[in-house]
């Protein structure tokens, strides 16, 4: 895989927000920025053989893989930007608030089953970590020993509505429970 610094991950999203502005881009784009060097070190952990699914911003995952920039340039410019999909680098997106989570469980359960040392990283937003698909998905993993961590990026909304505030809450549920 290759390595990243924080600026080479800020300049390419900022060339996928000046295509995306110019109106070269016709699809939804979720850019990432803001915790650059918290996802270059969780990949400090992710090996060639391991699995990385993840919801619709996902461009960083994909260059941390090892997915070739040009590649995933060409797929947000095609369209792709929030389902980015790159089975041979073993990495999956997708748009759906939840839809990866039983992926990613299930991707446990065959490693788990054929004795792989195949981990499974599974990205979710804030918002997504407090639905009961979450919460289903985590129990099960973790009732169940599977090779599957969950990461929660917590970027304090949910599009554009304060997570906290959607759920009336003064912290969110991972904050107190999923650390422990």
């Amino acid at each position: 895989m290759r390595k990243y610094t924080e600026k080479e991950l800020l300049d390419f999203e900022e060339d996928i927000a000046k295509e995306f502005n110019s109106g070269t881009i016709k699809a939804p784009v979720h850019l990432y920025n803001g915790n650059e060097s918290s996802i270059i070190e969780v990949f400090g952990e992710i090996k060639d053989q391991d699995w990385v699914l993840c919801t619709w911003r996902s461009h960083y995952q994909c260059l941390l893989k090892g997915v070739p920039s040009d590649q995933v340039k060409q797929s947000i410019m095609e369209g792709k930007s929030i389902a980015l999909c790159f089975p041979e680098y073993k990495v999956f997106s997708s748009a759906i608030v939840t839809g990866i989570l039983p992926i990613a469980v299930g991707l446990g359960i065959a490693a788990k089953r054929s004795n792989s040392n195949e981990k499974i990283y599974c990205f979710v937003g804030d918002m997504t970590s407090e639905t009961g698909s979450f919460e289903e998905c985590y129990k099960y993993v973790k009732n169940h020993d599977l090779p599957v961590r969950f990461i929660i990026e917590d970027n304090g909304k949910s599009v554009c509505t304060d997570t906290k505030k959607t759920w009336n809450l003064i912290r969110l549920t991972y904050e107190g429970v999923y650390n422990k």
